[in-house]
This record gives C-alpha cells, structure tokens and sequence, in this order.
C-alpha cells in the first residue's frame, strides 16, 4: 500500500450536511472492506475518518505541495 494521501471532492452532501460541505476537498482512507461496499473513508468536519457513500465523492490529483499542506491539522 502506497503511504500517499489521496483526495476527493464532495459532490452532494445529502443526507449528511452536518458532516460535509459541497465542493470542499477531503483526504480519504485507504479502506478495502468498505470499498467493497461502495463506501469510501473520509475524514470529514470532525478530523476523523468516517465512511460515506462513494457516491458522493470525486477523487482528484492534487499537487505534492498542496498535498502537504491538506494534511496538516488546523491549529
């Protein structure tokens, strides 16, 4: 398993407005068992990685340097 972050972008966040927002870009968890099910693992508002409907979700490619800088945690 690659130790690369990778990223998606929320699409729609019905059914989940509380934990998502529309067009930001979240850093997903390599999660296999909920692949399987069509979910995906994001760390979403609260900065822990929960599962969501796939649907939801655009993967993107992000720069290196943008990618360092996602995943530091907000002081």
């Amino acid at each position: 398993m690659a130790k690369t972050a990778r990223y998606v972008v929320c699409v729609d966040n019905r059914g989940h407005r509380a934990a998502l927002e529309v067009r930001k870009i979240y850093r997903i968890l390599r999660d296999e068992c909920a692949s399987s099910h069509g979910l995906i693992r994001v760390i979403d508002e609260s900065g822990e990685g929960y599962l969501y409907p796939a649907q939801l979700f655009v993967p993107i490619e992000v720069p290196r340097s943008a990618a360092v800088a996602f995943s530091r945690r907000s002081a």
